[in-house]
């Protein structure tokens, strides 16, 4: 385990700078985006189940946050390949990611001035923040490649899931206090409420990115590529992809299983409250303790990629996967559902940070070293527009049915077909077309 910490480049700080940034942001993947404002919009701004009307049309809440999440996604996978196109030609990784979280951490400080009602400017602002903390996510996960060498992408991936995890949950925590033992931090009882958390998450995420922008260091390269150059490029990217089908085929495997890991992230927060009817401190608590599992888990996976590799890492998460979505289809079936909750987070968590991290460095692997954050991209398109699917259909699902568990049911074919194509790559293939690629682009 502690050779876990051990790096080949002998870059420690450059790589837990890199890291902290995943410490910052993941204050929006759990305060925003997964456990209070997501609750706060679907229950309170957008209506709870009574919902609002839209063109005449009564929506529930859930529906309407779900729809706002897909469009974020979209908008993201849309524009993503173009400006990771531009980072690569003009070595702009580190500008790129500047620049989206600025207005991630902007529209997110936002958030704070909403009310009851207010779900469409909610709504929109919340787009835009999503826009920034994903699509930043594009250039902070191909700096991978800059930090780390081959043979440790699997380590350092999962030393960013963990150490994500281990922030979010620590501006959860604070969370937890503001709302409910204010005293502790010397304040009156209600002197926080939920917009102080929205405004704390900007913060922590403008904090922590601190360290990456001032440690990291771009290779040099045209400073000012020209757009219609980047559209060339990925033109060019685009049509290779028929020379690589190994990391095409993992491309179609994310897509799916990533589609059913996103929306429980999503959603989960939701399903305790409207069928769990579980109290917001008890919310607080159950994802905290989902974090701490997490952290764990997301290390645990590391070894498990070392020694075996990042392929079987993965299948192993999805497997566990599958089994999360029947438990929650079936919640309750041992007596009380709330209690088994607690222990569907706890197997959720071992999983969650795991498979994505294995996932990520198995990306790595995949794909033409000078493409880095081009081919990033692709493994961002997939990951936004699977985003965009799963909470639609969740949201369809709740608004045609009335019923969540239904809505968790449809996520388990997603699993299953992602696990199926994933089992037919082979990461020793995957590397050579890669290298073989990467080799007849330097030729031309």
């Amino acid at each position: 385990m502690f050779g876990l910490f051990k790096f080949r480049r002998g870059n420690a700080g450059q790589v837990w700078a890199w890291a902290t940034y995943d410490f910052g942001n993941s204050a929006f993947a759990t305060t925003i985006l997964a456990v209070i404002f997501n609750k706060y919009y679907a229950g309170v701004i957008a209506g709870g189940a009574a919902g609002v009307e839209v063109f005449g049309t009564r929506v529930p809440g859930t529906t309407v946050f779900s729809f706002f999440v897909s469009a974020s996604m979209v908008l993201i996978a849309i524009l993503g390949p173009l400006l990771s196109a531009l980072s690569d030609l003009g070595k702009l990784k580190l500008r790129m990611l500047a620049l989206h979280a600025g207005v991630g951490i902007a529209a997110t400080a936002m958030l704070a001035t909403l009310h009851e009602g207010a779900w469409l400017i909610g709504g929109l602002w919340f787009l835009v923040a999503q826009f920034g903390f994903a699509g930043g996510n594009i250039f902070y996960n191909a700096m991978l490649m800059d930090i780390a060498d081959e043979r440790d992408y699997a380590k350092v991936s999962a030393i960013g899931w963990a150490w994500g995890y281990l922030g979010g949950g620590l501006l959860l925590a604070l969370n937890l206090v503001m709302l409910q033992y204010p005293h502790l931090l010397g304040a009156a009882k209600g002197a926080f409420t939920v917009q102080h958390c929205f405004l704390s998450a900007a913060i922590w995420w403008a904090v922590f990115t601190i360290p990456v922008v001032l440690s990291y260091r771009s290779p040099r390269g045209n400073l000012r590529p020209r757009v219609a150059e980047a559209y060339r490029s990925l033109k060019k990217s685009l049509r290779g992809l028929r020379q690589l089908p190994t990391f095409s085929r993992f491309f179609l495997a994310y897509l799916l299983y990533n589609d059913g890991i996103e929306t429980v992230i999503v959603m989960a927060s939701i399903f305790g409250d409207q069928e769990l009817h579980m109290a917001t401190g008890d919310l607080v608590l159950f994802f905290l303790m989902v974090q701490g599992v997490a952290f764990v888990g997301s290390l645990i996976f590391g070894v498990i990629a070392d020694r075996l590799d990042n392929r079987r890492a993965v299948l192993i998460g999805v497997a566990v996967w599958c089994v999360v979505a029947l438990w929650g289809w079936q919640l309750g079936w041992l007596g009380n559902a709330q209690k088994e909750y607690w222990f569907l987070g706890i197997l959720a968590g071992i999983v969650m940070g795991g498979t994505q991290a294995a996932s990520r460095s198995l990306q790595a692997v995949l794909i033409p070293p000078a493409n880095s954050a081009e081919f990033f991209s692709f493994f961002a398109i997939s990951g936004k527009f699977a985003s965009a699917i799963g909470p639609a259909i969740f949201g369809i699902a709740v608004w045609m049915t009335g019923s969540l568990r239904l809505g968790m049911l449809s996520l388990l074919i997603f699993f299953i077909a992602g696990a199926y194509l994933l089992w037919t790559v082979s990461e020793e293939r995957g590397r050579a077309e890669a290298l073989a690629f990467q080799a007849a682009v330097d030729s031309e």
